[in-house]
Formats: structure tokens, C-alpha cells, sequence
């Protein structure tokens, strides 16, 4: 045998090493039954178990020094008990380092400062501070060492103020941080939100003789990039002399989540030509976000091709990463392709890819994916539904829809809000509210501000106006809990705007400034909206002018609210000093803007901010554009240039065009063009009453009566009547809606009464009473 050969074929230690291994392989299998072990001398034992530390065999090092402590008498070397506590460490096993920590103590063996160091590290990793700070309490001497691992400790088990209280005793007595100390430090601040704190750490870091050292720096660039300070961050970075994969990484990823896209990829780039670094699959997931953020999927494939040169596709982050970049911009089957690169996709990965189709509008193949996860035996959790019902939009998809909401209440995610509150928008998209408000009642007593927010939103979208106020009384009185916000107002200003309910609108902009939400743009913009909507443009206008900084929505809202109320010279006035101010006007601002123009008759002005719409702003005309030419035109009397503008524009006219040229010709008396017009109309809405009005009107106005007969005759044929014109007011006990010769309102016979007296007023003055009151 090898062991008793007289000429020695190799090494002691490569004998001694080899016999280590070999037990450590014995002893990993199964050593808690090897009941026939002895441990051969007290040297042997501990250079043993802590080959198996340096091994990293953690588990295996424990098992034997269990088995040490029942079958011997042997001594622990201390440096065998130090490779134990990491063993414990790497484990996070509290109950084999309490143990442990009570063999030390036991055994007789007093230890010095180093190894109390190891133990409070040990006990840090382990998560029990409680033990860590009993050991750092008791300890007669203590270094830098020694405050930095208790710091380290508190900053890792979520103990930040512990952490920060530490340093400054720290400073007290004398000891000064090292880079690790500042690094724990810099992470603190980080989980306590507490920035000022960490500059003034990074001022200390400065002072130091720390300040090159790649930990602090490291820290300090993680710890701005999550303050959203990146450009602070990219300071710190360029003045790193020296840099590592962390540093690289950290201002990637900060680079690529706070919108600076380009800047990530520049940096991936110059890091990439270093070729000095072995990329991992945390720095293309950043990569392939960056490139999604600025939908340049260009970019994504060279660093897909980068990422296959790293073998890194199979990845689960990596690959999960590049599916969703792919998807983000809109290369499903590319994203598909990447999907099923991965080795093992996890939950994250399928929630992925289900989300990339849903966001596309693909219900099928979102439901197919979906079908293909539950396959694997992988449960989906709530970001799954709610990812697959993102993908039913529209009133097609609504079956489907439906047969998930019933997959929901099966799995037990009926009573998950967020689940709820996506259902709730699902129902809306697919024009379905009963189902809408039914799955809202269902949670209505546990519903959060995001659920009242969605049902006041799909009111709104169906214009059950008076739903939105009783709604929003009831979230007021009955879930004080979930206070309003931006969006709950600009829901229920927008219901006031559209029934012009200025008093209501009155108290929600009184809510407003109670509440503070009113410094919020989105606010303002919505209460100068709803007041220019209920008529009240002097409100408007105070509002607008205690703007800080009016934005295009600003502007515009009160060009259009000016237009449409005859102060068009006023429109016309605010639109120059937008664009002296630099304000970039919108689609918006020129509907306002045109509609000044025809009302006051500045037909050469508006032709020509027409035609600038497109050459100086880009804008691309509309068919609500091309209506205010068609109107301006035709109220100025250029009845030929209208119609010649309707017939040359880009896209087919619609009835909106052809009834107000119709409207033009009746007012002109132009029979031929009225005609042509009247024509159009009734080809596009056959149905339609005002055009067969019009066309009377103007028939009758021409003496053409046997033509005014006929149409007539047509109208009683096919049972076309005249809608009536509708009308209505505000008062005190709600809102007042008015039909023209209305024989139905319960206070008709004084209105008719009002009427009749305001009629004969109107003859004492001069004027003619109308016929038909």
C-alpha cells in the first residue's frame, strides 16, 4: 500500500490533502451514520474540519465537529473555531452559531479581539443582533474592526438607526471608520431615506484617507443612484481611479432606471472595450432596459449578440430581461424566441412574456402562454391576472375575459384589490359596467384609493355623470380611510365640466386648496377646464394667472374656453403671448385658436395659422382642424373656398364638415352648393334631421316649394323628425333640463307664463315676437 512504501512517491502534504478530500467526500455523504469514524489525533481532527471549511463543505464541517464533540476529548484549535463561525455564517444557521459561541465559552478558551470580531460577524450574518450586541457589550477591547461589523450588522437586519446611533459613539470613542465602516453607513442612509445624512458621510469619506478606496466610492455611487441623484453619481464614478464590475454595474443600472438610457449604453460600451471585465447577467438586464426605454431595439440586438458571446441567454434574469425588451418594442416573436431560450424560466420570466402580449393587445396568445406556465406546475401569482386581463380591451375580448375573472374566483385572488381593481378596468375597456361595478361592490368595504379611482374612471368613461358625485360622496363620508387624490379630482372635475355644474365645481376647487392638492398642474389644468365649461371664464382666468408655470394644457383651455364664449380677440391674444413665452401650442390650442378666428371673420389670419399648424409645428391637421377652416370660410361667405377645402382635404369628409358648409348655404341662400352639401350629409347619415331641415330651409327660402314638399314627404316617409333643441340650468335643489316646446316639465305652465311675458317686453322694445314660443 501506498501508505508503506519505503521511497516516498510524492509529497506529505499532497498525501495529507489527498486524505482530506477523500474523507470529506466520505464524510459529506453521510457522517451522521458513519458510526464507525474516529478522529486519529487532536492535529488530525482540526486541520479535518477545517479543510472542510476551506472547501466550503459548511455543512459537512458542522456534521464533523459534532461528531468531534461526542466521540473525543480532543482540544479546538482557535483558528478551527474561526473557520467554524464561517461555516455558520455562510449557512445563516443561528442555532449552530449559538451553539458554537457556547462551546467557545465553555471550553476554557478566553478570546481575544480578533476572534470576538469573527463572532459578532457571525451573529450579524445569522440575523440575531440580540446575541451580536450581548458579545460586542461584553468585549474589553474593541477596534475599528469590531464597531464596523456590529454597524454592518444592525445596517443588514434592517436596524438602520441602531446602525447610525453606532457610528457616532464610535467617533466619541476615538475610533476612526475605516472603508467598510462608511460603506455599511452610506447602505443605512440608502434604507432610511435619509440623504442629507449620507453626504455628509460622503464629505467625511472626502476628509479621510479613505476617499480612492473602491468600497466607499462603490457605495457612495449606489447610494446617490438611489437617491435619484445620477448625475452626482456620475461625478463620483469619474473620479474613480480604479473600478471593478460593481462600479460598473451600479451606474449602468442607475444610469438605465432613472431615464438616462444613452448614458448607459455609452458607459456599456466604453466598459465592453475595455475587455477586461466578465459581464454578468445583471448588467444586460439593465442594458436591455435601457434599450427598451428609448425603443431602440437596434441597440438591444447587439447586445443580445454581446450576451450570447457571455453565455449568458440561457440566463433567467439575462434572458427574462431580453424577452421583455423585445416585447416592450414590439418584436413578440423575437421576444417569444428569447423566452424559450431560458433554461428555467421562474415565475418573474412568464409573468414577463405574458405581459409583453398582453400590453400588445394579444388575448390570445397571452391566455396560450398562460395555458403553457399552468403546465409546468408553476402557480401564478397576482401580477399574472393581472397582466392577463390587461390583455382584454375591447368588447371582443370580453368573453375571454370573463372566463379568467371565473379562473380568479376558483384560485381565491377574488379578494386581492389590486386583481380587483385591474377586473374593475377590464369590464370598462369591454363597454360591460354592470360587471364593472359589480366586481367593485364586492370589495367596496376593503377598497383602496386605486379602486375608487378606477370606478369613478369608468363612470366617467360612460358618461354616468351623476354616479361619479354620489360615488365620490360616498368615498368622502364612508372611506375616510383613502383620501383623495390628483386623479380621484380630475374625475370628478371632469363630471362637473361636462353637465356644467358650477357649484359642485365650486366646492370640489374649495376641496382643493383645503386639501392642497390644487399646486398640482394636473388639477389646475382640470379646474380651469371645468370652469371655462360651466361658463365661468373669469374664474378661469384668476386661476390661470395664479399658475407658477402654465403649461400647453393651461393655454389652451383657456384659448378654447375664450373662442367659444366670443372673445376672440382675447384667444387670439393669449395665443401670442403663449408663443412669445416659448410654449409649444398643441392640436388643442389651434381648435381655439381657428374658432377665434371665424367669429371674428379673420379668414387670411387663420388660413395662414393653418397652414403653419404643419410647416413650424408639426402638427398634423384633423378632421376638428379642417371643421374650423370649413366654418370659418363659410361664416365669412366664402361658400365656393369651403367647399373646395372639403373636397380637397386629405382624409374622407365627415357629417360635421358637410352640415356647417349646409348651415353657411342656408344663411347665403346658396341653393346649388346647399344642395351638394345636403347630398353629402344624407350619403354618410341617411337618418340625419338637421341636414333634411336645413335643405327645407333652404328650399323654402328660395320659393322652391314643390322641392320643400318633397323633402318633406320624404321625411314623414321614412320617420325622420327634428330632435328637439335641449337645454339646461343649475339650480338649487340639482340640474334643470329644458326641451324645445317641451310639454312634459312639471313647471311648464310657469315657464310658458315667463315666456309669454318676456315675449311681449321684447315687442314694448321694438323687436318682433317669435312665432312659436
Amino acid at each position: 500500500m501506498l501508505f508503506f512504501c519505503p521511497r516516498a512517491l510524492c509529497s506529505t502534504n499532497f498525501l495529507k490533502e489527498s486524505l482530506y478530500r477523500l474523507l470529506s467526500t466520505i464524510t459529506s455523504i453521510n457522517i451522521t451514520h458513519t458510526t464507525g469514524t474516529h478522529f486519529i489525533n487532536e492535529k488530525w481532527s482540526n486541520d479535518y474540519i477545517s479543510s472542510l471549511c476551506k472547501r466550503k463543505q459548511f455543512k459537512g464541517a458542522l456534521e464533523a465537529f459534532q461528531l468531534l464533540k461526542r466521540t473525543t476529548d480532543h482540544y479546538v484549535y482557535p483558528s478551527t473555531y474561526t473557520n467554524l463561525l464561517s461555516a455558520c455564517s455562510s449557512l445563516r444557521s443561528l442555532e449552530s452559531a449559538r451553539e458554537l459561541h457556547n462551546h467557545v465559552l465553555m471550553s476554557g478558551y478566553e478570546p481575544d479581539t480578533i476572534f470576538q470580531n469573527h463572532v459578532l460577524n457571525m451573529f450579524g450574518k445569522c440575523g440575531s443582533m440580540k446575541d451580536a450586541r450581548k458579545v460586542f457589550d461584553q468585549m474589553l477591547e474593541r477596534n475599528v474592526v469590531s464597531w464596523t461589523s456590529i454597524i454592518a450588522g444592525y445596517s443588514q437586519n434592517h436596524q438602520e438607526m441602531e446602525a447610525i446611533r453606532l457610528y457616532f459613539q464610535m467617533r466619541e470613542s476615538g475610533v476612526m471608520p475605516d472603508p467598510f465602516t462608511f460603506g455599511a453607513l452610506l447602505k443605512a442612509c440608502c434604507s432610511l431615506g435619509k440623504l442629507e445624512l449620507a453626504q455628509q458621510l460622503h464629505c467625511q469619506v472626502i476628509k479621510s484617507k479613505h476617499g480612492s478606496h473602491l468600497i466607499p466610492q462603490n457605495a457612495l455611487v449606489a447610494m446617490y443612484t438611489k437617491f435619484c441623484k445620477i448625475c452626482e453619481a456620475g461625478n463620483v464614478f469619474s473620479y474613480m481611479k480604479s473600478k471593478d464590475l460593481i462600479s460598473w454595474s451600479s451606474i449602468i443600472a442607475g444610469f438605465s432606471q432613472h431615464g438616462y438610457e444613452f448614458e448607459a449604453l455609452y458607459h456599456f460600451k466604453e466598459m465592453f472595450g475595455l475587455g477586461i471585465y466578465q459581464l454578468n447577467e445583471f448588467i444586460f438586464g439593465s442594458i436591455f432596459s435601457a434599450c427598451s426605454g428609448i425603443m431602440q431595439p437596434e441597440y438591444g440586438k447587439q447586445a443580445h449578440g454581446i450576451c450570447i458571446k457571455f453565455g449568458l441567454e440561457k440566463d433567467t434574469y439575462a434572458g427574462c430581461s431580453l424577452a421583455d425588451m423585445y416585447a416592450r418594442c414590439g418584436l413578440l416573436q423575437s421576444a417569444e424566441t428569447a423566452f424559450y431560450h431560458i433554461d428555467s424560466p421562474d415565475l418573474v420570466s412568464w409573468n414577463a412574456i405574458i405581459n409583453g402580449f398582453s400590453s400588445n393587445g394579444d388575448s390570445n396568445k397571452a391566455l396560450i402562454l398562460f395555458s403553457q406556465m399552468r403546465h409546468v406546475e408553476l402557480a401564478p401569482d397576482d401580477l399574472t391576472m393581472r397582466s392577463l386581463l390587461c390583455s382584454f380591451n375591447c368588447p371582443f375580448t370580453w368573453f375571454q375575459g370573463k372566463q379568467v375573472h371565473c379562473f380568479i374566483i376558483k384560485m381565491g385572488f377574488d379578494s386581492n384589490i389590486p386583481v380587483c381593481n385591474t377586473l374593475i378596468s377590464m369590464y370598462s375597456n369591454c363597454s360591460d359596467l354592470p360587471s364593472a361595478c359589480r366586481a367593485f361592490n364586492e370589495i367596496q368595504h376593503n377598497a383602496d384609493l386605486v379602486s375608487w379611482n378606477a370606478i369613478l374612471t369608468v363612470h366617467i368613461q360612460h358618461n354616468e355623470v351623476a354616479e361619479v358625485f354620489s360615488l365620490f360622496k360616498i368615498m368622502l363620508h364612508k372611506s375616510p380611510d383613502n383620501k383623495p387624490d390628483h386623479i380621484t379630482l380630475v374625475n370628478v372635475i371632469g363630471a362637473c365640466g361636462k353637465v356644467s355644474s358650477l357649484e359642485i365645481g365650486d366646492q370640489i376647487h374649495l376641496y382643493a386648496l383645503r386639501t392642497g392638492l390644487s399646486r398640482d398642474a394636473t388639477i389646475g389644468n382640470g379646474l380651469i377646464d371645468m370652469y371655462v365649461k360651466c361658463g365661468s371664464l373669469g374664474n378661469a382666468r384668476k386661476l390661470f394667472d395664479g399658475l407658477e408655470s402654465a403649461d400647453v394644457f393651461s393655454w389652451s383651455s383657456l384659448i378654447v374656453g375664450c373662442a367659444q364664449f366670443g372673445l376672440c380677440e382675447e384667444a387670439l391674444k393669449l395665443f401670442r403671448e403663449m408663443r412669445d413665452l416659448g410654449v409649444k401650442p398643441s392640436p388643442v390650442t389651434f381648435v381655439g385658436v381657428l374658432t377665434a378666428c371665424s367669429h371674428v371673420g379673420l379668414v387670411k389670419e387663420g388660413w395662414a395659422l393653418f397652414q403653419q399648424m404643419e410647416t413650424e409645428y408639426g402638427i398634423v391637421p384633423t378632421r376638428e382642424h379642417c371643421s374650423c377652416v370649413v366654418d370659418m370660410f363659410s361664416r365669412a361667405g366664402c361658400i365656393n373656398e369651403a367647399e373646395a377645402f372639403i373636397n380637397q382635404t386629405p382624409f374622407e369628409p365627415d357629417v360635421v364638415m358637410w352640415k356647417t358648409l349646409l348651415a353657411a348655404c342656408r344663411t347665403r341662400n346658396n341653393l346649388d352648393v346647399g344642395k351638394r352639401a345636403a347630398e353629402n350629409v344624407l350619403k354618410i347619415d341617411p337618418s340625419n334631421s338637421a341636414a333634411h331641415v336645413l335643405l327645407c330651409n333652404i328650399y323654402a327660402s328660395a320659393g322652391n316649394w314643390k322641392d320643400f314638399a318633397m323633402v318633406k314627404g320624404l321625411m314623414r316617409q321614412d320617420g325622420i323628425k327634428k330632435s328637439p333643441g335641449r337645454s339646461w340650468i343649475e339650480g338649487k335643489d340639482g340640474i334643470h333640463v329644458f326641451l324645445a316646446q317641451d310639454g312634459q316639465h312639471p313647471e311648464r305652465e310657469k315657464i310658458y307664463a315667463m315666456l309669454n311675458e318676456l315675449c311681449l317686453q321684447m315687442v314694448d322694445f321694438g323687436g318682433d315676437a317669435p312665432v312659436h314660443v
